[in-house]
């Protein structure tokens, strides 16, 4: 799908609030509410909208501790990877898993109450799984950035 700058226009709009209406959004970017409504609808249809959600505060819901976490797994062999994806599902935890090239095979960002929530899932569950060889966690004393959108402007020479 090609893109032009009203179609970039509605991605910024709704990375910042994606619960604008049509209306509202026809608004912010001076075009109809039915233009809209259409690239919308084409941007959702293309793929490049996956979805819509509430961006939630953390601390604020009681859950004050956040780690990024390297996983090294033991055997690396057919179907490793999948049964350790299905693991990661099933933890309330881990806010995001990532396959990464390095001395990690993933890299987690893990969420808990408090450092012993985190240590009960760590000792508890994380270690225990047949699959875990090395685990190495660094805790997150403050956060300088933490965007969940894409920068649309990113390596256009701004």
């Amino acid at each position: 799908m090609r893109i032009d700058e009203f179609d970039l226009a509605i991605l910024n709009a709704l990375q910042r609030d994606g619960s604008l209406t049509n209306a509202a959004l026809a608004e912010t970017i001076n075009l109809s509410a039915s233009q809209c409504s259409r690239r919308r609808t084409a941007l959702e249809a293309a793929g490049l909208i996956e979805g819509y959600a509430a961006r939630l505060n953390a601390e604020a819901l009681g859950f004050g501790l956040r780690a990024m976490m390297r996983v090294n797994l033991k055997d690396h062999g057919h179907g490793s990877d999948a049964e350790f994806a299905r693991f990661l599902e099933t933890a309330p935890e881990i806010s995001a898993a990532f396959s990464v090239s390095g001395d990690a095979d993933y890299i987690l960002d893990i969420r808990a109450r408090d450092l012993k929530a985190f240590a009960e899932f760590v000792h508890g569950r994380l270690l225990p799984h047949p699959l875990v060889a090395q685990v190495r966690s660094e805790i997150v004393l403050k956060t300088l950035k933490d965007r969940r959108g894409v920068d649309l402007r990113a390596g256009q020479g701004r």
